[in-house]
């Protein structure tokens, strides 16, 4: 029977189809729905796929797979594939695992292209074959590229300017390569969909292509995508869920910084950073990021505090910066970057309540230095401080660094790995660490060489002004 085609509508959103076209999809997003054919399998190859009826799985009529004992199935940490990449391969969990997709994606000009093309650059001048596939740029400015942020090349290195998914799919079968690159999925296309490139079923189609392509072929896949204007992956969130680590690159582009997380790994922990400095010769991994991060703290500003989080398995430090400034004109202004917008409302109401402070006439302003983004509520005591240092024109010791979790009623919560911070600080030449009690009282007898401090509530901060 051949194939039919019917038309349904799109969301290019969500990925949300329908029979007719909607004026608002069901995810809020309005004009957001396209036309596309879709072609639907034939019922014979529908049958063929299935298995048959009435035959138990892995049976000997039946074409369903044969089960496995799970004990019987050997791992796959032993075989992962160093990247020549420190902090990528912490990221990732280790290194690539054969057989693996990846989706990385950033702003235009974080540096994905750059990490990507190093990475291969070093897979490939161990022997084995890596093709790296463009569909934005022209084989030679791939190789303006490379030749900055790579030096000598291997001729191991192989490149391909094409967008037909199938094209590559046939080029990926003679050369075998041992790691593939995409750059990026918006750009591909199948020749069995008539809709756009970056459409929400040429970006499924080929997605699924590649999967294919890695599970078949045993390799690692690295997939470039895009982001919208809000940050958020572009493209349906179905790509996401096929794909077994996605890895976000963020920073300020008016920062040399660049933080590389995990959003989801199938192999590892989500919970690593990793740390780079874009410099001309490309990314440059940074080992002491508390110590660059700490560098310009200025020794005699009011509204600056130290503070500290935990990411994955090494503790960092940080600056926080506050400004409270007597508001003219309408309401109050409340400005965070680095910080959660509601989070720091709910710190300002919290000092508001319990330490008196009168903001409702006072714009705050609250940053992170050095562009980057701490998860988690480490920062919430320092976020505090910070503003009561603004607001009361006081300095606080900047050999002091704060840390801890403030509650609705005004109390201090223990955060996770205290302990760890400490040591941290105190090895960066810290003299001073104020943190919940709890944290006190379990960290005051295994830390030596700092005084600490514990408090129990926000009002008992007060005392440190």
């Amino acid at each position: 029977m051949a194939k039919k085609a019917k038309t349904v509508f799109v969301c290019q959103e969500c990925g949300y189809e329908s029979s007719k076209w909607m004026g608002q999809c069901i995810c809020g997003a309005w004009n957001s729905m396209v036309e596309e054919k879709v072609l639907d399998v034939s019922d014979d190859k529908r049958r063929r796929t299935s298995g048959g009826k009435g035959t138990g799985v892995g049976s000997e009529t039946g074409r369903g797979g044969k089960p496995s004992r799970l004990n019987s199935v050997s791992s796959m940490e032993e075989k992962r594939i160093d990247t020549g990449i420190g902090e990528l391969n912490r990221v990732l969990g280790g290194g690539l695992v054969p057989g693996s997709l990846s989706l990385i994606s950033g702003e235009p000009g974080i540096g994905k292209s750059t990490i990507i093309i190093q990475a291969a650059a070093s897979i490939a001048s161990k022997g084995e074959p890596v093709l790296y596939v463009t569909g934005e740029e022209s084989e030679e400015q791939i190789r303006m590229r490379a030749d900055r942020v790579c030096g000598e090349l291997s001729d191991q290195l192989y490149i391909l300017a094409e967008t037909n998914i199938e094209n590559i799919s046939a080029v990926c079968q003679n050369l075998e390569p041992k790691f593939l690159i995409i750059d990026s999925i918006q750009t591909m296309y199948s020749e069995d969909l008539e809709s756009a490139p970056g459409s929400v079923s040429q970006v499924r189609a080929c997605g699924s292509e590649l999967m294919r392509i890695g599970k078949s072929m045993n390799i690692p896949v690295f997939i470039v995508a895009h982001v919208t204007k809000s940050g958020e992956l572009a493209g349906p969130r179905i790509v996401e869920h096929m794909v077994d680590c996605v890895l976000s690159f963020t920073g300020d582009r008016g920062h040399e910084l660049r933080i590389l997380r995990a959003q989801k790994n199938r192999y590892g922990t989500t919970s690593e950073i990793g740390a780079f400095e874009m410099a001309q010769e490309g990314l440059v991994e940074i080992e002491n990021l508390s110590g660059v991060l700490m560098d310009e703290m200025d020794q005699s500003s009011e509204g600056a505090v130290a503070t500290a989080t935990y990411e994955g398995t090494r503790p960092l430090v940080l600056e926080v910066q506050a400004l409270t400034s007597k508001c003219n004109v309408g309401f109050a202004r409340r400005t965070a970057i680095g910080i959660d917008n509601a989070r720091l409302n709910m710190i300002l109401a919290v000092l508001e309540k319990k330490m008196g402070l009168n903001l409702m006439d006072q714009d705050v302003y609250v940053n992170i230095v050095g562009g980057f983004r701490p998860e988690g509520t480490y920062t919430d005591l320092a976020v505090a401080l910070a503003v009561c240092s603004s607001y009361y024109g006081k300095k606080l010791d900047t050999r002091t660094i704060v840390l801890g979790e403030i509650g609705l009623t005004g109390d201090l919560r223990a955060v996770q790995n205290a302990e760890k911070i400490v040591k941290e600080a105190a090895r960066l030449g810290f003299e001073r660490v104020i943190l919940p009690v709890r944290n006190a009282e379990k960290t005051g007898e295994k830390v030596k060489g700092i005084q600490i401090i514990g408090l129990r509530n926000i009002q008992a901060a007060s005392k440190l002004f």
